[in-house]
Protein backbone atom coordinates (compact mmCIF):
# COMPACT_ATOMS: atom_id res chain seq x y z
CA UNK A 1 0.00 0.00 0.00
CA UNK A 2 0.56 3.84 -0.36
CA UNK A 3 0.42 6.19 2.18
CA UNK A 4 0.36 10.05 1.19
CA UNK A 5 1.03 12.64 3.59
CA UNK A 6 2.42 16.63 3.56
CA UNK A 7 -0.30 18.29 1.60
CA UNK A 8 -1.69 21.59 3.25
CA UNK A 9 -2.68 25.24 2.27
CA UNK A 10 0.07 27.36 0.77
CA UNK A 11 0.37 30.95 -0.66
CA UNK A 12 1.49 31.27 -4.33
CA UNK A 13 5.26 30.85 -4.64
CA UNK A 14 5.36 29.44 -1.67
CA UNK A 15 6.52 25.60 -1.28
CA UNK A 16 5.51 21.90 0.24
CA UNK A 17 6.91 18.91 0.46
CA UNK A 18 4.81 15.47 -0.10
CA UNK A 19 5.39 12.16 0.52
CA UNK A 20 4.68 8.62 -0.02
CA UNK A 21 5.51 5.79 2.15
CA UNK A 22 5.44 2.28 0.48
CA UNK A 23 4.58 -0.95 1.87
CA UNK A 24 3.34 -4.58 0.96
CA UNK A 25 5.20 -4.66 -2.35
CA UNK A 26 9.05 -4.30 -3.70
CA UNK A 27 9.36 -0.84 -3.62
CA UNK A 28 13.16 -1.50 -5.80
CA UNK A 29 10.79 -3.26 -8.58
CA UNK A 30 8.25 0.36 -9.59
CA UNK A 31 8.15 3.29 -10.48
CA UNK A 32 6.42 5.52 -7.91
CA UNK A 33 5.19 9.14 -8.43
CA UNK A 34 2.41 11.84 -7.64
CA UNK A 35 -0.78 12.28 -9.79
CA UNK A 36 -3.21 15.08 -9.26
CA UNK A 37 -6.82 15.51 -9.88
CA UNK A 38 -8.11 19.35 -9.73
CA UNK A 39 -11.96 19.72 -9.80
CA UNK A 40 -13.21 19.92 -13.39
CA UNK A 41 -10.10 19.08 -14.62
CA UNK A 42 -8.46 15.73 -16.34
CA UNK A 43 -5.92 13.74 -14.19
CA UNK A 44 -2.29 14.94 -14.42
CA UNK A 45 1.00 12.51 -13.64
CA UNK A 46 2.70 15.17 -11.97
CA UNK A 47 6.01 13.38 -11.61
CA UNK A 48 7.54 10.03 -10.95
CA UNK A 49 10.82 7.82 -10.35
CA UNK A 50 11.90 4.98 -10.74
CA UNK A 51 13.09 3.16 -7.70
CA UNK A 52 15.50 1.02 -9.66
CA UNK A 53 17.28 3.67 -12.04
CA UNK A 54 16.39 7.10 -10.73
CA UNK A 55 14.99 7.95 -13.88
CA UNK A 56 12.55 10.75 -13.41
CA UNK A 57 9.49 12.44 -15.29
CA UNK A 58 7.83 15.77 -15.37
CA UNK A 59 4.38 17.07 -16.52
CA UNK A 60 5.27 20.05 -18.29
CA UNK A 61 3.71 22.13 -16.21
CA UNK A 62 5.65 21.62 -13.25
CA UNK A 63 9.30 21.29 -14.55
CA UNK A 64 11.37 23.53 -13.27
CA UNK A 65 9.32 23.88 -9.94
CA UNK A 66 9.00 20.22 -8.49
CA UNK A 67 11.80 18.19 -8.18
CA UNK A 68 11.23 14.34 -6.95
CA UNK A 69 13.48 12.12 -5.18
CA UNK A 70 13.25 8.21 -3.76
CA UNK A 71 14.84 7.15 0.14
CA UNK A 72 14.85 3.33 -1.21
CA UNK A 73 16.15 2.67 2.89
CA UNK A 74 12.81 4.03 4.39
CA UNK A 75 10.52 2.99 1.01
CA UNK A 76 9.32 6.64 0.30
CA UNK A 77 9.22 8.88 -2.28
CA UNK A 78 9.47 12.35 -1.65
CA UNK A 79 8.21 15.38 -3.93
CA UNK A 80 9.67 18.86 -3.63
CA UNK A 81 7.23 21.04 -4.82
CA UNK A 82 8.46 25.22 -5.21
CA UNK A 83 7.30 27.90 -6.60
CA UNK A 84 3.51 27.11 -5.87
CA UNK A 85 0.75 28.37 -8.07
CA UNK A 86 -3.09 28.68 -7.63
CA UNK A 87 -3.00 26.29 -10.84
CA UNK A 88 -1.10 23.18 -8.63
CA UNK A 89 -4.54 23.19 -6.52
CA UNK A 90 -5.63 19.51 -6.80
CA UNK A 91 -5.80 16.25 -4.68
CA UNK A 92 -2.44 14.49 -5.47
CA UNK A 93 -1.97 10.81 -4.89
CA UNK A 94 0.71 8.89 -5.17
CA UNK A 95 0.45 5.74 -7.08
CA UNK A 96 2.81 2.72 -8.45
CA UNK A 97 3.32 0.77 -11.93
CA UNK A 98 5.77 -1.42 -13.30
CA UNK A 99 7.92 1.12 -14.53
CA UNK A 100 8.18 4.36 -15.92
CA UNK A 101 6.64 4.08 -19.72
CA UNK A 102 3.85 2.62 -17.79
CA UNK A 103 3.54 5.04 -15.38
CA UNK A 104 3.50 7.74 -17.78
CA UNK A 105 1.03 5.76 -20.11
CA UNK A 106 -1.40 6.07 -16.88
CA UNK A 107 -3.13 3.21 -17.53
CA UNK A 108 -1.14 0.12 -15.76
CA UNK A 109 -0.92 1.48 -12.19
CA UNK A 110 -0.74 -1.20 -9.50
CA UNK A 111 -0.99 0.75 -6.22
CA UNK A 112 -2.87 3.79 -5.22
CA UNK A 113 -2.41 5.73 -1.70
CA UNK A 114 -5.06 8.13 -0.55
CA UNK A 115 -4.97 11.69 -1.56
CA UNK A 116 -3.61 14.41 -0.12
CA UNK A 117 -4.77 17.96 -0.54
CA UNK A 118 -2.72 20.97 -1.87
CA UNK A 119 -3.90 24.70 -1.82
CA UNK A 120 -2.63 27.28 -2.99
CA UNK A 121 -4.08 30.37 -2.13
CA UNK A 122 -3.39 33.88 -1.00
Amino acid sequence: QLQASGGGLVQPGGSLRLSCAASGFAFGDYTIGWVRQAPGKEREGVSCISSSDGSTYFANSVKGRFTISSDNAKNTVYLQMNSLKPEDTAVYYCAAAPDILAWIGGQSFDYWGQGTQVTVSS
